[in-house]
């Protein structure tokens, strides 16, 4: 029988992925697993025609993007989780979201994905393909994917 004990939920904070965190919720509380909560900070542009931002200003936005994150993933569990029975580890990272979903994956001995179905990107996920899509098709354990209500 399938008991997974690390759960990795993806989050892009919207109320898609509160859907997805709840259901891994669920799961985490009846299998007593413990959920890694992600987000990836997407990488930001750091030139446009001719001109170019400085180290140290890219270093404080990461910093101050990350910060935000990590306040906003404290948030997200407060509305989401209704008590403390499971142990839940947030993160933030960097980089391409799907990419840095399966390197997690990977790193943390992930046993199943919780993912929502949607995120934030919309039509334009439709049209460059989503994050859930390419990490179900590349995971390397089970995926559940969570529909909108």
């Amino acid at each position: 029988m399938f008991a997974p004990k690390n759960i990795l939920v993806p989050t892009d904070f919207s109320e898609f992925s509160d859907n997805a965190l709840e259901k891994a919720y669920d799961i985490a509380k009846e299998y007593k697993a413990k959920i890694h909560l992600l987000h990836v900070i997407g990488v930001v542009q750091t030139c446009a025609v001719d001109y170019c931002f400085d180290q140290a200003t890219i270093d404080d936005l990461d910093r101050k993007a990350a910060e935000s994150s990590k306040e906003t993933m404290r948030k997200q569990i407060e509305k989401v989780v209704r008590s403390k029975d499971v142990e839940i580890t947030a993160y933030v990272t960097k980089g391409t979201p799907y990419e840095e979903i399966l390197k997690e994956q990977q790193s943390k001995n992930i046993d199943l994905i919780v993912i929502a179905s949607h995120g934030r990107t919309g039509i334009l996920g439709h049209l460059i393909g989503s994050v859930a899509e390419k990490v179900v098709r590349a995971a390397t354990c089970p995926v559940v994917l969570v529909k909108n209500r």
